[in-house]
């Protein structure tokens, strides 16, 4: 899409509104799973503020469905990670890297190095993986029969052992719907680690290059 599109104009306008909100999503998921003691009252209103949020995220889609043109299923194909935040809204955070490139649009270019950017970004959206990740399985493991995740700071240290490719196995989920998430997660922390690593081994590979490039010739 070129920048005067109306699809550009309106990522251009929305999306810095729309992580705020999906901030504010995950705020008042977690506050649902972790507030057990909630009165009742604010525990509808996390309720309500979901739905809302999610409504919000859904007519986000539809009208950038609209702006594309179409047929919808080749519109929810081709715009893959649009579509994965509107059935999962938990990992719409994870759109840091289009947030960053509709700010530098209006602020100019980039200050970090290519490389620098994918590690921060990669790092970012790691913690915000793990966290609703965590989030996730822990709401659905609590109180389950058999169940190793007995508090929240038990799905904390499962996350990270999972994002991180480590897997100790002193904690692993044992429902159904906790496995599901897992994989999610291990695909994620996957691809979330080789970019960092790929990013950082391509940064290392041009620093030597230039090196050997200035160093000069040997009688």
């Amino acid at each position: 899409m070129d920048d005067d599109s109306p699809y550009s104009r309106w990522e251009q306008r929305t999306e810095i509104p729309l992580f705020l909100a999906s901030l504010l999503f995950l705020a008042a998921y977690a506050a649902r799973v972790l507030a057990v003691s909630m009165p009742s009252f604010w525990e509808d209103v996390c309720g309500y503020a979901l739905i809302a949020l999610w409504l919000l995220f859904a007519v986000d889609f539809v009208v950038r469905w609209r702006l594309v043109g179409g047929r919808f299923l080749h519109f929810a194909r081709t715009h893959f990670l649009h579509t994965v935040v509107v059935v999962l809204p938990l990992l719409r955070p994870l759109r840091i890297v289009p947030l960053y490139d509709v700010i530098q649009r209006r602020q100019g270019e980039p200050r970090l190095s290519l490389h620098a950017r994918v590690i921060a970004y990669a790092s970012l959206s790691t913690l915000l993986l793990g966290f609703s990740g965590a989030l996730a399985v822990f709401q659905a493991e609590r109180g389950a029969p058999g169940a190793t995740m007995r508090t929240f700071g038990d799905a904390l240290w499962w996350a990270a052992a999972t994002l991180s490719t480590v897997g100790y196995g002193d904690i692993t989920p044992v429902t159904t719907r906790g496995r599901a998430i897992a994989t999610g997660m291990m695909a994620g922390g996957l691809a979330l680690l080789g970019a960092v690593t790929g990013s950082f081994s391509s940064w290392l590979l041009q620093i030597f290059s230039r090196e050997s490039d200035t160093k000069p010739p040997q009688s």
